[in-house]
């Protein structure tokens, strides 16, 4: 499932090219990965102009000037993939569609802009867009439960380690995969900064001090930004919005890298499972 920064990617990628856009029409040919009525289709979103995107956790929110809004989980397989004489630009889960022809048999929903077509491609068909008045938004069960943002300029230290002691006896990896602990974290970032502040994923809350908790903090923040920076952390098939690849795992310190060395002390790193996840670790560094 994309994460944070690879939703911020996408997010910022069509906030350069699709804002001031006119929606001319949308096509579906699965019920349950486009939700909106025909009356509110037809009212609300044909003929309306892109006036910003934005991101929330891992849910994208396109706003239009008609004072709604789509709202986009691309959950485990989905796509977005702008095609237009101006811009190529595709994000989301790594399969080939993000640079085949289009639309393809993932291809799920269309929707055509007076420039160009943006392709909702979703191969397991989890993913949703709906079309909401943007003053619900808020009111939506996953936003009223989801936890802070944490690259966001007023969320600090101390508010991570207050979160956290709420989960006191629960492993630190799934409390860091908690969406309603904090927002937008995956396997992969976490996998990450706990290697990165030496703690081992299966320690509980309560056995991990504030002061590890606090640098679980700096280097989760470290690795996000430069996620996000290296253009997310999909290892093939990314296209940003300049046409480069996404090229994070390449940077990476633990995640994928079972049986090679960890960089910081020579130790062969191991893939165990953590909270029914896939989970990489030095058993040296992270005791």
């Amino acid at each position: 499932m994309p994460e944070l920064p690879e939703v911020e990617i996408v997010k910022r990628g069509l906030a350069e090219l699709i804002i001031g856009l006119k929606i001319k029409e949308v096509d579906s040919s699965w019920h349950k990965s486009f939700q909106a009525s025909k009356t509110d289709t037809a009212q609300f979103l044909l003929g309306a102009k892109i006036i910003s995107v934005r991101r929330r956790a891992k849910v994208l929110i396109i706003d239009l000037d008609s004072k709604y809004s789509l709202v986009i989980h691309l959950k485990m397989t989905g796509q977005l993939v702008l095609r237009s004489d101006a811009a190529v630009f595709g994000a989301g889960h790594p399969n080939d569609s993000l640079v085949a022809k289009l639309p393809d048999r993932s291809t799920r929903v269309v929707i055509t802009f007076d420039q160009g077509k943006l392709f909702f491609n979703d191969q397991r068909k989890f993913g949703w867009i709906k079309l909401l008045p943007t003053i619900e938004i808020p009111n939506i069960d996953f936003f009223k439960k989801v936890g802070p943002e944490p690259l966001a300029s007023d969320f600090k230290s101390v508010d991570f380690v207050e979160r956290f002691k709420r989960k006191q006896n629960s492993l630190i990896k799934a409390a860091l995969l908690d969406q309603t602990v904090i927002a937008g974290v995956g396997n992969i970032y976490a996998d990450e900064s706990l290697w990165a502040a030496k703690i081992h994923p299966s320690n509980k809350v309560k056995d991990v001090s504030d002061a590890k908790l606090k640098l679980l903090f700096e280097e989760l923040k470290f690795v996000l930004k430069l996620s996000i920076e290296k253009g997310g952390s999909t290892d093939k098939n990314y296209v940003n919005a300049e046409g480069k690849k996404g090229s994070y795992l390449s940077f990476a310190r633990v995640f994928r890298r079972e049986n090679q060395p960890c960089p910081r002390c020579g130790t062969t790193i191991e893939k165990i499972r953590v909270a029914s996840r896939g989970t990489h670790i030095c058993p040296k560094c992270q005791r």
